[in-house]
Parts: C-alpha cells; sequence; structure tokens
C-alpha cells in the first residue's frame, strides 16, 4: 500500500501527471464545446437562416476551445507570454507570405456580413451554377447539378457578379420564339396568351408578356414570359416549348429556320448528282 502511495505522489510530482491533466482538460472542454454550440444553436435556429446558425455555432466552439487549450497549457507549466510573443511574430511573418489567405479571410467576414446568400440558396457565379453548401472564411463551397464539388475563394466572391436564383418565390421563364414574316402578329399573341392560360402552373399574376424584340433575318423574333413559383421554373419552360410547337402545327403557323442556297453562277441549274455519278462509273470502266 506504502508503495502505491508513494508511486502516486511520484507520478504527481512528475511532467507526466501534468500533461496528463492538461489532456483530460482539452477533451472535456473539447466535447464540452461541441455540447454548448449545438445546444445554443437549437435555442436559437428559428430566429436565424442557416448561414447565421453555422457561423454562430463555429464562434462558440472555437471560442470555448480557445480558453480550454489556454487552460491546458497553463497547467502544463508552460508561460503563455512567451507562447502569445511567439505567436505574435508568426502572425505577421505568416500575414506576409499569405496575403491572398489575408484577402479571402477579410472577404469571407464582408461574406457573413451582408449575407447576399445562404446555404441551401442556388447561386450563379460567372458560369457556375449550383447549391450552397457550405460558408467558411476563406471559401464558398457549391453542388453543381451534375453532382461535382466546386470552391470558390471569398475573394473572388467580392469581386464578381453572384446571382441568387433562390432568392424570391418567383421566376419569369422567357421564352424566344420566331414566326415566318407572312404570319398574323395578333393572332400569334392571343395563341400564346391563351396556351399561357391553359397551363396549370403558369402564374395568372405577374401576367404573361409579349414583347416583338426585333425583325431577324429570317423570322420575327418574339420574346414570350411566363411566370411560375421557382420550385416550377424548369417544367413550365420546357411544357410551354412543347405546347407552342404543337399548337403551331396545328394552327398552320410557320416556324421558320435558315436556309442555304448554293450556287456556282448567276444562271446555274442545280448539279445533276446522279448524271455526275453515272458518268464517273463509266469512267471507271
Amino acid at each position: 500500500m506504502k508503495d502505491i502511495i508513494a508511486f502516486i505522489d511520484l507520478l504527481k510530482a512528475s511532467h507526466l501527471f501534468a500533461f496528463i491533466q492538461a489532456t483530460l482538460l482539452f477533451i472535456i472542454g473539447f466535447i464540452i464545446a461541441r455540447l454548448i454550440s449545438s445546444a445554443i444553436v437549437k435555442v436559437c435556429q428559428h430566429k436565424m437562416t442557416a448561414h447565421g446558425q453555422l457561423f454562430l455555432k463555429r464562434t462558440i466552439f472555437y471560442g470555448i476551445l480557445i480558453l480550454v487549450t489556454i487552460s491546458a497549457l497553463d497547467n502544463v507549466g508552460i508561460d503563455l507570454s512567451i507562447l502569445l510573443g511567439a505567436a505574435g511574430i508568426f502572425t505577421v511573418a505568416l500575414g506576409f507570405a499569405s496575403q491572398t489567405s489575408a484577402s479571402n479571410l477579410i472577404s469571407g467576414l464582408f461574406l457573413m456580413i451582408e449575407r447576399p446568400f445562404s446555404i441551401t440558396d442556388v447561386i450563379r457565379v460567372n458560369d457556375i451554377t449550383g447549391e450552397v453548401i457550405s460558408i467558411d472564411l476563406l471559401s464558398v463551397k457549391l453542388r453543381t447539378f451534375d453532382n461535382l464539388f466546386v470552391r470558390i475563394p471569398n475573394e473572388s466572391m467580392i469581386k464578381s457578379a453572384v446571382t441568387t436564383l433562390t432568392k424570391y418565390p418567383i421566376r419569369r421563364a422567357d421564352l424566344n420564339i420566331g414566326i415566318a414574316y407572312k404570319e398574323d402578329i395578333e393572332k400569334v399573341r392571343n395563341i400564346l396568351m391563351d396556351i399561357a392560360a391553359k397551363n396549370l402552373i403558369c402564374l395568372e399574376e405577374p401576367a404573361p408578356v409579349f414583347i416583338i424584340t426585333g425583325f431577324g433575318s429570317s423570322s420575327i423574333d418574339i420574346q414570350f414570359s411566363v411566370w411560375t413559383i421557382r420550385e416550377n421554373f424548369l417544367t413550365l419552360r420546357n411544357s410551354m416549348y412543347i405546347e407552342i410547337k404543337n399548337t403551331f402545327d396545328q394552327q398552320g403557323i410557320e416556324i421558320p429556320f435558315p436556309h442555304i442556297s448554293l450556287y456556282a453562277g448567276t444562271a446555274t441549274s442545280p448539279f445533276p448528282l446522279s448524271s455526275t455519278s453515272n458518268n464517273s462509273d463509266k469512267s471507271d470502266k
């Protein structure tokens, strides 16, 4: 029994005991940080967006973890003033070496404050369109519709035009249509309005818009715009094009397309392809 007590006293006097205490303190602090951050987010989840919940959870978690780490290091006997001095020098050196990362970090803070989009929103950045799955301090992660993972630096997000496709509950589908010059424009307009009125997912308000955009090389160009809730955008767009094509065929309305004719001269008849092939066959014989 005396040997066990002596061993425990020796262990307490050694650095190993302090290290074990610091390790246990860090592990317990890590678990407590996760529990507290998750509990606070659950309490506030009905009052915050998914973006705000993620930011609050990470702030609380890392804040508690930093305090626990400082306490664990102090328990081991490390002089924190020396450590903070070394950290300051390292931070200055790291700042000069990673100006791009610092720019992304500052841009990330601006994104979190401005909140132009949130997690689960669909955004378009330049030619990339996808769902936002993460908003971090250095980058924004997207999942495209063909299931690709895209990481965009925050600095690029600040400098680029970002379109949030799911910001508002309804969207407008602009349908570009061309009709032959011989067609009655007012008749075409009435047909398009009737198609929109019969489409169940097309909204009555805002009303459809009929615009003549110009006279093309082979057609009168029309933009017909209809509205729907954003979840039905692609469905409405496809169904309207199908219904317009079928109705135009039934009504005999021509949808023109460019034709190209080849001439060898001003008064040249079409090339006699069959006779040419026969002559070539005879010459081969």
